[in-house]
This record gives C-alpha cells, structure tokens and sequence, in this order.
C-alpha cells in the first residue's frame, strides 16, 4: 500500500498537501484543474520534489529520504525522454543497465519487452524513425524492464490522438494486471480516467483528495470539479 502520511509538498511559491493511501495493484487517475498541483504530486512520490512535511510510505518502507532511484518508482513522462542518438534496444535497455552493458540474458529481457509492446522487429531503429505512438512504446518498454512496483505516468500519451491513446491506455492496463503494478496516472481528460482507472485522486484548491471510485466521482463531481469539467 502507498501512503502519503500528513504530507505537505512545495514547488517554488506552491505547495500541495496530501494525507491518503493507494491500495497496491490500483489503477488511479490524478485529474484537477491546470496548475492544482497534479504533477507535483507524482512527482513528490518520484521523489523529484522533497516534502517540507510528513512522509510517504511504500508497505513498511519509509521513502522520504530515498533518492528516486532507489524508490520502487518507474516513471513515464510527458516526452517519453527517449534519447535520439540510441536505438530503440539501446532506449528500452536504459530500464536495466545505464551504461546499457547487457549480458545476453538482459539482451534477450529487452527483445521480450519490446515484443511485448509489439516494437519486436523494430529494435535498431532510432526514435526518428517512428511514429509517435511508437515511441510511446519504447518508454513503456524501458519501464517495464524496470521492473518497479509503482508506476507513475505524466500524461504520457497527450500528444497521441483519440484512438492511439485509447490504444496505449488499454497496453498500460494490461501490463499492470500482468505486473501487479500500481498505476497513478495524471491526465486531463476524463476520458483517460474512466478508460483505466479504478479510482480517482482530485488535486484541487491546494489539497490531494483521497482516492474515489471513478464512475462515483465523475458521475457527480464536487463543485471545483464540476467547474473544470465544464
């Protein structure tokens, strides 16, 4: 279970709190006005953000003080941060080895990744060669080779269109069902939330709710939600 104990988080002259807890194995949408803060919480839980107070606990380990590579966190950003001058195995292999020196075991955990994301006869490719819903992919693959035990994503698929993003939402899902993953997903549109998500997180007004069922939330939302949903 995640727990974010009586946190308060600051980004320059803003801060969010938060004071709730995530079941493991949850698919959970983090929505909210622009600017409420949603990024800032998933990033805290990345820890790319320190907290000013409280702490977040991941089961009974303490992650306050954990640098974000020793978190049990693989995060999937906005620009899929794939680097261009790599291959597409050489991006996706980033997951296992920084200096990508892979054994022929870790060689063939990649090959199993991208086929798993069905980029399996596109390895040697370089990010420009693909499409952008390609890329997606290799960022997802990269993340599931990390093998962590929460996954955060920052609207990752913003750019795809309608049917693409349905498509990655619904790859997402699967590998966390297949993984065990719990899944905190920021999105704007509520679409995304009801497409994948078991429950909801509204960050608003400078306070991270504690998590919702979806459909109970977006079927009757709360003011300030109402009046960002239009």
């Amino acid at each position: 279970m995640l727990r974010l104990e009586k946190c308060k988080i600051e980004n320059g002259d803003f801060s969010v709190l938060a004071d709730l807890q995530v079941n493991a194995g949850a698919r959970v949408a983090v929505i909210g006005p622009s600017g409420a803060g949603k990024t800032t919480l998933i990033e805290a839980i990345a820890g790319f953000l320190p907290l000013s107070q409280g702490r977040i606990m991941w089961g009974d380990l303490d992650l306050r003080d954990l640098p974000p590579g020793q978190r049990p966190v693989a995060m999937l950003f906005q620009d899929g941060n794939l680097f261009p001058h790599l291959s597409v195995a050489q991006n996706a292999g980033l997951g296992l080895r920084a200096n990508l020196r892979l054994n022929q075991a870790e060689q063939a955990q990649v090959q199993q990744a991208l086929e798993r994301v069905g980029l399996g006869d596109l390895a040697a490719r370089k990010p420009a060669a693909l499409s952008g819903g390609q890329q997606s992919r290799v960022a997802l693959a990269r993340v599931l080779l990390q093998k962590r035990d929460l996954l955060l994503l920052d609207e990752p698929f913003a750019a795809l269109g309608p049917a693409l993003k349905a498509e990655m939402l619904d790859l997402v899902a699967e590998i966390a069902t297949e993984t065990g993953a719990t899944v905190l997903m920021v999105s704007h549109d509520p679409q995304d939330a009801r497409r994948i998500a078991d429950a909801v997180i509204l960050v608003a007004d400078g306070k991270a709710r504690s998590p919702m069922p979806t459909a109970e939330l977006l079927d009757n939302p709360p003011p300030v939600l109402k009046d960002y949903l239009g």
